[in-house]
């Protein structure tokens, strides 16, 4: 395997913690099963030595720059990196010129272009030949969606890999492997971790293995040894080393579902200021985002439902915000979907009517589909009468069809939805008793009570 690395900082000893322990091989690579698990067709390509070119798409820590350091390795290539922020025409044709050099000794290059999405369209042009003459393996990382941010000429050119956040058992993974890693990590160094201080902060990092290990490292730095030159970690220094409120948050315990509700019953009596506050203690707290995403989508459904059905749509779409932007921006789309939703008119009655329908499915007899509802696919069972006196309420004055029962005949009049008189089920309110109205008038009633 090369010697070559993504890292030119220097003696081991003096590189950060999380550049020590950037795994060399698939087998010690953290995460990303969906496409480095075992017998997946990239595992097989990348231990054969066969590599690609490749867009690596995903959330800051989730092992792009690993990733192509590992692709290295197994080619026996020479990595020539360059990085959108801070590299402009000099570094590229730099990074070109020494590909050239390696070819014409027999030496296979990559080249890492990191937030290739920074560069603009001529810029990523410039890339295309040197792909294409096979000078370069071209792998670009980026934290934006490849299918806005990048030119369609050099996505042709390269396969673009999803990587996900890890979660929290693979960040704890990641910081146990640093902890007794005596060459890499830190296992020279005695420790006492107090309070399951380690699984607080995979809660925190949000699946940021990086940030795990820049915090484990920090800790480490800080922390006060006792008598026998143990380290000690405890969740006071995760604290205040990352400046955050962590040491009360326990998510299997009292105060999480506490905090939940505190929020949830905030939104439901319309008070923002309160969902606010609470949101930001579970963020600040290590809280997952997504959780309180869905948490949101949960009460779009339960407590707003139809009085604002838009109110869905504002959770899911902040939902999709976060996965497309991250955390920072993203947690700002979460918030906004939660003040929306304090804000808008409240009901529950598609919540009340849903368990209510359940429970006489529950509870009653299992009544026979009427006969005018059947399917009727076949000619025996038109002769049985399936379908027969159907009414196709397209045909019908208005669309629909006045006195028709859609129930069982043991169920005439059930009433399980019944809008309130807030939002827009106020107008669905005048609907149905302007069509319960045309029914009671109609003289083609299903069933006569």
């Amino acid at each position: 395997m090369s010697n070559y690395s993504l890292d030119f900082s220097g003696d081991e000893d003096f590189r950060p913690l999380a550049a020590r322990m950037r795994p060399q091989t698939v087998e010690q690579y953290i995460g990303q099963q969906h496409i480095l698990g075992p017998d997946k067709p990239l595992r097989r390509a990348l231990q054969a030595g066969h590599i690609h070119s490749m867009i690596l798409w995903g959330p800051p820590g989730t092992g792009k720059t690993t990733l192509a350091e590992v692709a290295a390795n197994y080619a026996n290539a020479e990595v020539e990196r360059v990085s959108a922020v801070t590299s402009g025409v000099k570094e590229i044709r730099a990074a070109i010129d020494k590909a050239r050099e390696n070819q014409r000794a027999g030496r296979r290059t990559i080249l890492f272009v990191d937030e290739v999405h920074r560069f603009n369209k001529s810029q990523q042009d410039a890339f295309l030949p040197h792909i294409e003459d096979g000078t370069v393996t071209f792998i670009g990382a980026t934290t934006e969606n490849p299918s806005f941010e990048l030119n369609n000429a050099l996505l042709s050119r390269a396969r673009v890999y999803k990587l996900t956040s890890l979660s929290e058992q693979e960040i704890l993974q990641a910081l146990n492997q640093a902890v007794h890693d005596a060459e890499r990590g830190l296992g020279k160094t005695p420790a006492t971790f107090h309070d399951q201080v380690l699984e607080r902060l995979a809660e925190l990092v949000n699946g940021d293995a990086r940030m795990s290990l820049n915090y484990l490292e920090l800790l480490y730095d800080m922390a006060e040894s006792d008598a026998q030159g143990y380290k000690q970690i405890t969740l006071s220094l995760l604290a205040e080393v990352a400046g955050e409120k962590v040491a009360r948050f326990d998510n299997k315990g009292d105060l999480w579902y506490d905090l939940i509700s505190a929020f949830h019953k905030s939104i439901r009596g319309s008070n923002p200021d309160a969902a606010l506050y609470w949101m930001a203690r579970m963020i600040s707290a290590g809280c997952d985002p997504l959780y309180i995403a869905r948490r949101l989508l949960a009460i779009a459904s339960e407590d707003v439902g139809n009085a604002d059905p838009r109110a869905m749509q504002v959770a899911l779409s902040a939902w999709d915000c976060f996965m497309r932007v991250g955390p920072a921006e993203g947690e700002r789309a979460i918030a906004q979907a939660a003040v929306y939703l304090a804000c808008a008119p409240k009901s529950n009655a598609v919540y009340t009517a849903w368990k209510q329908a359940l429970n006489d499915v529950q509870n009653l007899p299992e009544y026979e589909v009427p006969v005018h509802l059947r399917n009727a696919p076949t000619r025996l069972m038109k002769e049985l009468g399936y379908g027969a006196e159907y009414r196709y309420a397209h045909d019908e004055v208005g669309a629909y069809a006045a006195g028709e029962c859609y129930l069982p005949p043991e169920m005439v009049g059930k009433r399980y939805y019944q809008p309130t008189n807030r939002g827009l089920e106020t107008k669905i309110s005048e609907k149905l008793e302007y069509l319960a109205a045309l029914d009671a008038k109609s003289p083609q009633k299903r069933y006569e009570k």
